[in-house]
């Protein structure tokens, strides 16, 4: 039974990290709008991509496969849409998700169109969006101990070591989606992250449209930060930042945006002083609690996180 099925979320994000929101959020309502980032340019959406010239298909993907309907033939179709190819020939490391999108979006055109027919087909809970119209290109500047450095694609970006100068993408400015910013104006909530923080969360802030919808928006403004958002467990991403310095970098790259609440697993508060006088900067309070799978895990446990989400949300509405 769903907590509150009538609550508007839109959840904003990429990869593994949207996934396990979406999968909390789906216990909590069925009128959820997940807005994807579409900068993808390795494996298989990447040949696809470069094949087709065409929206990366992978995010979009892992969020229709998250939020496949809760009985057999959802739960099947999402383990098909998640399958990979291996094999020693040009289909290896293709996930049937890709291909299967890939092909609507070369036969009709639209991609929203081939995602919800897709959807349909899964019998999705909710809808899935690409953040802008045209596929992107992530570019950011580096300083490094040997200098400054310019790295270019979502997954080089993401794994750059060094302190994050400047973020761009390219094509500069896109177009937002009419779905998606019709979706976010309407929406009681709206979450941001988990996830790769500087190439699937902060590219959300860089759609101008998109950044303004947000920013103008009524809805409860949640953040959740990263599970290894920690200068002792970050792992090949982030490059050892903190949890204050990646909210510093949210504020720089979307300074008006005001948000509620700041979610964060209790491992990663190691200064809890120093990151509430951030939070309340941005106008939010601090959530911690433990969210994670286990100890070292970078996966949020959504058993844990769907009452999290649940009770700020009703607090909220409610008071």
């Amino acid at each position: 039974m769903l907590l509150n099925p009538d609550l508007k979320v839109v959840a904003l994000g990429g990869g593994h990290g949207l996934a396990a929101t979406l999968t909390s959020l789906r216990r909590i309502t069925a009128q959820l709008t997940a807005i994807v980032t579409v900068a993808d340019n390795g494996g298989s959406s990447g040949r696809l991509r470069e094949e087709f010239n065409t929206l990366p298909p992978g995010d979009l993907r892992m969020a229709l496969a998250a939020l496949c309907a809760d009985d057999e033939w959802g739960k099947s179709w999402a383990e098909i849409m998640q399958y990979r190819f291996t094999s020693t020939g040009a289909m290896n490391g293709h996930a049937v998700g890709n291909l299967l999108l890939a092909a609507l979006w070369d036969k009709d055109g639209d991609p929203v169109q081939g995602i919800d027919r897709v959807a349909s087909l899964l019998k999705v809970v909710g809808r899935v969006l690409p953040m802008a119209a045209v596929p992107l290109d992530i570019e950011a500047t580096f300083t490094t101990s040997i200098g400054r450095i310019n790295v270019r694609g979502q997954a080089e970006v993401a794994t750059a070591k060094g302190k994050l100068e400047s973020l761009r993408l390219l094509p500069e400015n896109p177009a937002a989606r009419s779905e998606a910013l019709a979706a976010i104006s309407n929406a009681d909530v709206i979450t941001m992250g988990p996830g790769s923080w500087i190439s699937s969360v902060l590219p959300h802030l860089m759609v101008p449209a998109q950044r303004e919808a947000i920013i103008n928006a009524k809805a409860i403004k949640v953040v959740l930060l990263n599970l290894d958002a920690n200068v002792l467990t970050s792992g090949d991403e982030y490059a050892g930042y903190s949890a204050e310095d990646h909210l510093h970098l949210f504020h720089k790259y979307a300074p008006e945006l005001k948000v509620d609440y700041v979610i964060a697993d209790s491992d990663v508060v190691t200064d809890r002083s120093s990151l509430e006088n951030i939070v309340q900067s941005l106008g939010g309070s601090l959530i911690s609690a433990d969210l994670s799978m286990g100890p070292g895990s970078s996966a949020h446990d959504v058993r844990k996180l769907t009452p999290v989400l649940a009770h700020i949300i009703e607090q909220r509405l409610v008071g």
